[in-house]
C-alpha cells in the first residue's frame, strides 16, 4: 500500500505569523495533530505539531505571543505519494516523529500520520489473525 492511499489530503496550512493559540484552535477544530507551515517569502515548508505547542506552553511560553515560526520544525523529512507505507513508517521510526508532509514536486498534497498507517494496516492484520486462529 502506498502513502497516497493513506494520507489525509485535507491539510491545515498556516503561516509563520500565526500564534500558537491560533494554530492550536485550528488543529483542535479539525481534530488533527499537525499543521503545515508555509512561508511564502522563503518557500519554506515546515510542520508544527501538537507536541511543539505542548512543549512551548509547558516551558512557560505565552501561546498568544509565540508564533508558529519560532516553533516550526523546518528540517523536515518529506514523503511522496509513491512511497510505501513501510517507507513512511521507517522514516518516522528513524526520525522519531509521527507525521510526514507529502509533497508532489514542491507542493504539499497531504500529511500521513502514524494513525493513518495503523488504520491501513490494522484491518489486514486483524483479518489475517482471525484466519490463522480459525485454521489452527
Amino acid at each position: 500500500m502506498l502513502v497516497r492511499d493513506a494520507m489525509s489530503t485535507v491539510v491545515l496550512t498556516i503561516g509563520p505569523a500565526h500564534t500558537l493559540r491560533q494554530a492550536a484552535r485550528l488543529m483542535a477544530v479539525r481534530r488533527i495533530g499537525a499543521a503545515v507551515v508555509l512561508d511564502s517569502d522563503t518557500w519554506g515548508v515546515g510542520i508544527l505539531t501538537e507536541r511543539d505547542i505542548l512543549n512551548a506552553i509547558g516551558g512557560g511560553l505565552n501561546p498568544d505571543v509565540e508564533t508558529a515560526h519560532d516553533h516550526t520544525t523546518t528540517d523536515v523529512v518529506f514523503a511522496t505519494p509513491e512511497w510505501t507505507l513501510e517507507d513512511a513508517a521507517s522514516a518516522m521510526v528513524h526520525g522519531g516523529f509521527r507525521h510526514l508532509i507529502v509533497l508532489d514536486g514542491r507542493d504539499p498534497v497531504g500529511i500521513v500520520s502514524v494513525r493513518d498507517i495503523i488504520r491501513c494496516w490494522a484491518p489486514d492484520r486483524a483479518t489475517a489473525g482471525a484466519q490463522t486462529a480459525l485454521a489452527g
